[in-house]
């Protein structure tokens, strides 16, 4: 296998990722896994855009590192521990890929900065976005090395030191400028993608749907109960307890704490209710598996499909903005939670609608309303600002009652 001997080399990896995602049409970010002694377990590109359409928005280069790392030692590929393994990326990490890094233990080497939505937003290396409890840990795993030089792009190392086996520990200029180029040629036109579907009054009912219509297929497929259930829309109830009860119990089977996901439509229907698959990964909590589930479902209709075949399935399968993620439990103040609310920004990838400000509801507090609100509050620009994560409890008491313990 290929080693690496300075940052330098190893983020010109990760940049030729970066350069890889360009080419396929998804944000040019690019990451690559290293071990102890310079040796590059793996690399990989965003592909959270695929053919011009959103395959999965979690699909960030670190993020995928994370789970092809526990997927392969659930496999039996002997791969040193965590802590002994380096994350090189072209761009600082999102909210989604720090708290899947801090809950996983690796260290990180960052090149470029991205001012909206990285952890290091503000470039302090302070990592005030965190929540207190982790911002320790990620200044002594986070490595902003120094790029050296004249430029814009110049700066003082920062964060944690980088790993003893890198000899050289700086980057180029150039490399760093194509780092942050990349992305910035790339992300405007990805977001774009997120926001094709049609608004919210001109959405169809998928239950109107006959049986065999490919949708409902498809969506059974993903989710047996699909369609079963309907709420009052942004409205969670007391219906929704059974689907969230099996998948909660689902999830301590599979490596989880107790938690589900289920994902209702504009018109209040049940498309989802996921647990996690930690068993497989550490990092695919429920929501990642929910938030993951549906838009690739979305792809597979889409993928070969007409396009007068595709403004159909927008219409009936839209954005999920326009309807309602319902967690079993509520956010936290670990690495997890943050892991999701970033996953839950990348998802939206944009402003709410007016219309929906309660997208986003939990039935189960983990922590206090106001502690969570300032949780959010903290984040990054684009969490705080454009999208305005802002998770509320059900109303139904009911249903909070169903699933208390």
């Amino acid at each position: 296998m290929k080693k690496v001997i300075d940052v330098q080399a190893a983020v010109a990896v990760a940049a030729n990722e970066a350069i890889a995602a360009k080419t396929q049409g998804t944000f040019g970010v690019g990451g690559v896994m290293i071990d102890a002694s310079g040796t590059i377990l793996k690399a990989l590109p965003n592909n959270v855009i695929r053919d011009g359409l959103v395959f999965d928005p979690t699909a960030h280069g670190e993020r995928q590192l994370i789970d092809w790392y526990f997927e392969e030692r659930a496999q039996g590929t002997e791969l040193p521990e965590p802590h002994d393994i380096t994350i090189v990326t072209s761009l600082d990490p999102c909210c989604m890929c720090t708290g899947a890094i801090l809950a996983s233990g690796f260290n990180v080497v960052v090149a470029a900065t991205d001012p909206n939505a990285g952890i290091n937003y503000d470039g302090s290396a302070t990592f005030d976005a965190l929540p207190e409890g982790l911002r320790e840990q990620a200044r002594a795993t986070f490595s902003y090395p120094a790029v050296l030089g004249q430029s814009a792009y110049a700066r003082e190392a920062k964060g944690a030191p980088v790993k003893p086996f890198f000899i050289g520990k700086n980057i180029s200029e150039p490399t760093e400028a194509l780092c942050s180029l990349v992305f910035e040629a790339t992300s405007k036109g990805a977001m774009a993608l997120f926001d094709t579907d049609p608004p919210r009054e001109q959405l169809k009912d998928p239950a109107t749907l006959s049986s065999r219509h490919a949708i409902g297929v498809a969506l059974r497929k993903a989710f047996p109960e699909a369609l079963t259930v309907r709420c009052d829309p942004q409205r969670p109830d007391a219906s929704l307890a059974p689907a969230l009860l099996q998948a909660m119990a689902r999830d301590k089977v599979m490596g989880g704490d107790g938690d589900a996901v289920a994902l209702l439509d504009s018109f209040g229907n049940l498309l989802l209710c996921m647990p996690g698959r930690r068993n497989k990964s550490g990092i695919r909590t429920a929501f990642m598996e929910c938030t993951r589930a549906y838009a690739q479902l979305r792809y597979k209709l889409m993928e070969n499909a007409t396009p007068q075949q595709r403004d159909e399935i927008r219409l009936y399968l839209g954005h999920p903005k326009d309807g309602t993620f319902v967690f079993a439990r509520g956010p936290a103040n670990g690495a997890l939670s943050f892991m999701e609310l970033g996953a839950y920004g990348s998802t939206m990838e944009g402003p709410l609608p007016a219309s929906n400000p309660r997208q986003f509801q939990y039935v189960l507090p983990s922590q206090p309303q106001v502690a969570l609100e300032a949780m959010c509050e903290a984040m990054p620009p684009l969490y705080r600002h454009t999208i305005r994560i802002r998770p509320v409890q059900v109303g139904d008491q009911e249903l909070i009652a169903a699933l208390n313990p």
